[in-house]
């Protein structure tokens, strides 16, 4: 793509809350909304089990309480106190309920609140604009992981897969220089992945996941309730599509008889059974297929989805990123590229009937928003 006049280069900080609900990642980046300059600090700030639990009671809520919005809020703050000499905040705020078919989503958290306390101009509330304009407001990666795929030096198409409460891939053709033009970029969500499988192990027995997929190691799973999964109208719906963390809530009581071990290893093979039915939509074999999101670190999940695919499946640390980090990375770049004017999703991403830059901006010099 053209360079947009060549923006200067900014450092932003960016934040992602995610559906896991483990906590708060931040990382910085400096970008000009095109390249990846530099990758900067990253922090993490840990939500307790009590303060999870008050997510969980709000999940699927359109309005979250006061005190659920003033620890977004706080937690936010915390974790950015970690960093410094960021010009730009791209806060993604905690998703508690999406329904882009009903053309709503809903991010808890208020950005103005965080630029003032922060100081600093925070971009935020990001997908509601594109659900407006018809899209699925999700995921909203894809255009990083397009920047990501030049950064490594990728020259045939690739794919990355986030596997964080849901799962999302993004197929990368890295050939085409601008990620809103048509042929770049192919992203959509592949079905559940660590959800159901840390809600069973919270339920069963008290943990927060499965740690390394050892409980699932140890079970054999139930491919009848994996087919029956696969089932749902969803993967027959062709991609952009987007997904809620409830949304395959019933494979959670498929398993509701089978031991811990078994329940663990069916729920941890429907996710890689929907990786590998997720891989029939890219428009040419990818070359690699680089995971990313708390799920890589499942070596259980990650064995399943490679005896599921075609290609390598490697941790995106094989190519010097660091997964734990890159949806936070992402917000950053996304928040640039809102400052400067340029789109954050397409068509091809989203849904969305055209290009379109989302994202409200919070300048506490201002006392207003954007």
């Amino acid at each position: 793509m053209s360079r947009q006049g060549k923006k200067s280069p900014i450092w932003a900080a960016g934040c992602m809350s995610g559906t896991s609900l483990d906590g708060v990642d931040v990382a910085m980046l400096k970008t000009d909304g095109v390249e990846i300059f530099e990758f900067g600090e990253s922090h993490f700030r840990g939500y307790s089990e009590v303060e999870q639990e008050m997510f969980r009671a709000e999940l699927g809520t359109w309005q979250a309480s006061n005190a659920l919005t003033e620890l977004i809020e706080t937690a936010h703050a915390e974790a950015l106190s970690g960093l410094e000499s960021f010009e730009l905040i791209g806060f993604h705020g905690q998703t508690l309920n999406h329904a882009p078919d009903e053309g709503r989503t809903y991010q808890a958290g208020d950005g103005a609140v965080l630029a003032e306390v922060t100081g600093v101009p925070v971009v935020w509330d990001f997908r509601t604009a594109d659900v407006e304009m018809g899209g699925q407001g999700a995921p909203l990666a894809p255009f990083y992981h397009h920047a990501l795929a030049r950064y490594i030096g990728a020259e045939a198409p690739v794919a990355f897969l986030n596997l964080g409460g849901v799962g999302n891939l993004t197929w990368v053709d890295p050939s085409v220089e601008d990620p809103a033009a048509p042929g770049a970029l192919l992203a959509f969500d592949t079905g559940p992945a660590n959800a159901p499988v840390n809600d069973l192990m919270r339920a069963r027995r008290g943990e927060t996941h499965d740690a390394g997929g050892a409980v699932a190691a140890a079970g054999q799973p139930e491919m009848e309730i994996v087919a029956k999964g696969l089932e749902h109208p969803y993967f027959y719906k062709m991609p952009p599509k987007s997904l809620d963390r409830n949304d395959f809530h019933g494979v959670l009581e498929a398993v509701l008889s089978l031991s811990d071990a078994d329940a663990a290893a069916t729920l941890t093979a429907f996710a890689a059974a929907s990786v590998a039915r997720a891989m029939d939509h890219c428009p040419t074999p990818p070359t690699a297929l680089y995971v990313t999101g708390g799920g890589r670190h499942n070596a259980t999940l990650m064995a399943m989805i490679a005896a599921g695919v075609e290609c390598p499946v490697l941790p995106v640390e094989d190519v010097g990123l660091d997964g734990d980090m890159l949806e936070a990375q992402a917000f950053a770049y996304l928040a640039v590229r809102v400052i400067y004017g340029m789109p954050t999703s397409a068509p091809m991403t989203t849904g969305v009937r055209t290009a379109i830059g989302g994202g409200r901006i919070s300048r506490p010099d201002l006392g207003k928003t954007e």
